[in-house]
């Protein structure tokens, strides 16, 4: 099969995962499913590289069911490649995270289980729909043709619900965990590179945070209004009875804020939405983000609202307590290029 050299150049940074005969068959497969129309099986990839006639389709089934490589390790270097093909030498890797439904219905699927789904559900109406969950980490960029931010999946997990990992007798780990260990990956794959995390309200997670915070990531997601935010801890001088406190005295909700006259209030026009700018009034803070159970996670707060007051008031956080609340925000807005990738794939 003929394939251009442009094409050949970027295949072969994936050939170390493979040995020679699987990543032959690795380079088929993944021109057919370019090529191929309507399901992206193995059949239809084998038909669209013209091997149909090919009576030896079981051993392009092989590489899935019986060729030993791993995936973890073709991420790797995927991130990689992205990274050095997108990213500027220095500059802050930005990573998005979120969950993708992929509707299945097989009984022989063992991690197959029932999930909300968001596409049919409402706020007044929760729809249920069989499949696989899984938990993808995409690279942020800006793609010199294109006024948008664009999301290239370099990562994905599938999830299991706690009766599904009770069925594999298989210890239940939730999203904000297994989103830890992917952020450990990431450390281990990119040593010494600057990287965010941004995702939505279902990684706003203090543990997380603070598994973010030990990996030298930045953790940037929305955070609730009520959430508790604490001062530091006071000083101790001379002899203490007692553990020492973890925090300090407890700071006023957000929500509360918002509402107060005294709060100052200051306005910077930000990145918005289909590539728009604009005007939004932002007020921020550092805090201790502290719950009952757990270590308290330093975090730069920010409080945004609409001068016209036709959006409602929002908050969202950093963990990275230098950052300036104008890039939190644009950094959050960032998150949507996940979901327009979703849709278009």
């Amino acid at each position: 099969m003929f394939l251009p050299s442009e094409i050949i150049t970027v295949l072969a940074h994936f050939a170390p995962a493979f040995t020679q005969p699987s990543y032959r068959k690795v380079v088929v497969l993944l021109a057919g499913t370019i090529l191929a129309r309507g399901r992206r099986t193995v059949t239809a990839a084998l038909r669209a590289v013209g091997l149909q006639q090919d009576k030896r389709w079981a051993k392009y089934h092989h590489l899935f069911n019986r060729a030993s490589w791993s995936g973890l390790a073709v991420s790797g270097l995927l991130l990689r490649l992205l990274v050095s093909t997108f990213v500027a030498s220095g500059a802050t890797v930005e990573l998005v995270i979120d969950e993708t439904l992929e509707r299945r219905w097989g009984r022989k699927i063992s991690k197959r289980g029932h999930w909300r789904d968001s596409l049919a559900s409402s706020k007044g109406l929760n729809v249920s729909t069989s499949g696989l969950r899984w938990l993808v980490l995409a690279v942020v960029v800006k793609l010199p043709w294109s006024q948008d931010y664009w999301a290239l999946p370099c990562l994905s997990v599938v999830l299991t619900t706690p009766k599904v990992s009770q069925q594999l007798g298989q210890r239940h780990k939730t999203v904000a965990q297994v989103s830890g260990q992917m952020v450990q990956w990431v450390r281990r794959v990119l040593p010494g590179r600057r990287i965010k995390l941004i995702g939505d309200g279902a990684y706003s997670v203090i543990e997380l945070g603070l598994t973010c915070r030990a990996s030298g990531v930045s953790l940037i997601a929305p955070l609730r209004l009520d959430a508790r935010l604490f001062g530091p801890p006071p000083s101790v001088t001379g002899k203490q009875v007692g553990r020492p406190a973890l925090v300090g005295q407890r700071l006023p909700n957000l929500e509360q804020v918002a509402r107060q006259s005294s709060t100052l209030w200051q306005r910077s026009q930000v990145d918005w939405y289909d590539g728009r700018r604009k005007v939004l009034d932002w007020t921020s803070g550092i805090a201790l983000w502290y719950s009952t159970g757990t270590a308290p996670l330093p975090i730069r707060w920010v409080l945004a609202r609409d001068p016209a007051g036709k959006l409602p008031t929002r908050a969202y956080f950093s963990t990275d307590l230098e950052q300036s609340a104008p890039t939190i925000v644009t950094d959050v807005v960032k998150r949507w290029s996940i979901e327009v990738t979703f849709e278009k794939s």
